[in-house]
């Protein structure tokens, strides 16, 4: 068979990112944060770029920035922690900010406090670094001996595993009671020995002794918290176990976790939801939008410039900076837009509260903008709004329908879930409500839904099962 060569025209179509197209992109899907800081890095390199008003000179102290007077008047000002958020200071104006203390530097200043060897403080501080962000020691003595040449050289060889030890005693004595431990059973009772010791707690030695022999060898029955069976594993008599699960609730597993949330994450919402006449709308947070501009003398002096010079590194930037201005106007317009549309599909919880919040999903928002799904997906993460119920991620409000009849011919799974967290807790401790009389109860209601969603929901809010809640309720 011979083969032949021919040429032939084929019409077809691709689509092709530009690289405006990709920096809109990447900034839809970041959060205000990351954009402030992706438009400060332009603006360090590229010198086109200027935040509006940094340079004029003209402008009248008394005349204010159409960001600040939004703010003020929509009542926006607690809790802004971006640029122009203003934080509370000392009388010489210093603030607080960044002098909080981690907990290994506040476990390191308690170690400089005592009188231990030398040897003891090297070994206390290595231990201190191997902890976890709750105050665990999550590695064991043997490992931490192992890289301890690593860490301190040569002179680490003359150390061993009952002097490791003894360093882990001297930090488990530390404050917070129960760091150092190496997990939860000894994490309890270590602060059950150190309230024992200093008399604290209120209970007798016989409520201390039953309570450190639930955590150190029934940490298991204690977690189903029956009485029966609490009563059998311990011997003591009920009044005494009583007391001593009630001791047992008063403890912190976690003793650590209060300096790794000491330092509070902000969030600034990017919309703003306010009552007018036509009903709940959403408005831009001017106060987080980035104001900045080309740079209008350099472009005049480009443009008037006859002289012949190579212009081409800076007709770049130029471009690159009319690119960037685009891109951030183009996601806040949109950030807005998908802000709109779940308002007005969301009017009921604006007005009731998350109980009546409607079944809302991004093809919904997609058809209505005429928008691609996943132009709204990365609208509505990371991205932020104040409402009267509080600060939301816009994703909040998208739900799944469940089937019913009651407030619409569906409800929002969310709504749901709140529905069942406000029946369990308005529930009879004594009678606390079984999945299936929470299902009946939502029938009630006009939601059709099965038991073992109403479990998924219950477990997804952190809510144990009835048996276990009465059991805890028997217990108090």
């Amino acid at each position: 068979m011979q083969s032949r060569q021919s040429l032939a025209l084929r019409q077809h179509q691709n689509l092709t990112l530009t690289p405006q197209l990709q920096q809109s992109i990447r900034f839809l899907q970041l959060s205000a944060q990351d954009l402030e800081q992706e438009v400060a890095q332009a603006l360090a390199d590229n010198p086109m770029l200027e935040r509006e008003g940094e340079y004029d000179t003209d402008v009248p102290d008394a005349q204010a920035l159409p960001a600040d007077e939004y703010v003020q008047e929509s009542g926006l000002t607690a809790g802004v922690s971006g640029p122009g958020g203003r934080h509370d200071a000392d009388e010489d104006g210093s603030s607080d900010i960044g002098q909080v203390v981690s907990l290994h530097e506040y476990l390191l200043q308690q170690l400089h406090l005592t009188r231990a060897a030398e040897r003891d403080q090297v070994l206390v501080a290595v231990l201190i670094e191997e902890l976890d962000e709750n105050g665990f020691l999550p590695v064991s003595l043997a490992e931490v001996l192992e890289f301890l040449p690593a860490a301190l050289g040569s002179a680490a060889d003359e150390f061993d595993e009952d002097e490791l030890l003894a360093a882990l005693r001297l930090l488990q004595s530390f404050d917070p009671p129960g760091v150092g431990a190496r997990s939860t059973s000894e994490c309890l009772a270590l602060q059950l020995r150190q309230r024992q010791a200093g008399a604290q707690g209120g209970g007798s030695h016989e409520v201390f002794d039953c309570a450190i022999g639930l955590v150190t060898q029934h940490l298991e029955v204690l977690a189903h918290a029956s009485p029966e069976r609490l009563r059998a594993a311990s011997g003591y008599p009920d009044d005494v176990v009583r007391q001593a699960h009630q001791l047992i609730l008063s403890l912190d597993p976690k003793p650590g976790r209060a300096w790794s949330s000491s330092v509070a994450d902000y969030v600034v919402p990017e919309l703003v939801v306010v009552k007018s006449s036509q009903g709940w709308e959403a408005r831009l947070n001017g106060a987080i939008v980035p104001r900045v501009r080309v740079n209008p003398v350099y472009e005049q002096w480009l443009r008037e410039d006859r002289s012949g010079a190579d212009k081409s590194p800076i007709q770049a930037q130029l471009q690159q900076a009319h690119g960037l201005v685009k891109s951030v106007a183009q996601r806040f317009e949109t950030v807005l837009r998908v802000g709109q549309c779940i308002v007005a599909h969301q009017q009921g919880f604006f007005d009731k509260g998350v109980q009546a919040m409607r079944p809302l999903v991004l093809r919904d928002i997609a058809q209505d903008l005429e928008l691609h799904e996943s132009t709204v997906s990365r609208a509505t993460r990371q991205k932020y709004m104040q409402t009267p119920w509080g600060v939301f991620e816009l994703k909040y409000f998208l739900g799944t329908a469940l089937g019913g009849e009651g407030l619409a011919p569906a409800s929002s799974a969310t709504a749901v879930r709140a529905m069942i967290r406000a029946m369990i807790q308005a529930e009879s401790p004594q009678k606390p409500l079984s999945d299936s009389k929470i299902v009946e109860a939502l029938e009630k209601k006009g939601v059709e839904i099965a038991r073992r969603t109403v479990a998924k929901y219950r477990e997804a809010e952190g809510i144990e099962a009835a048996s276990v809640r009465k059991a805890r309720a028997a217990l108090r």
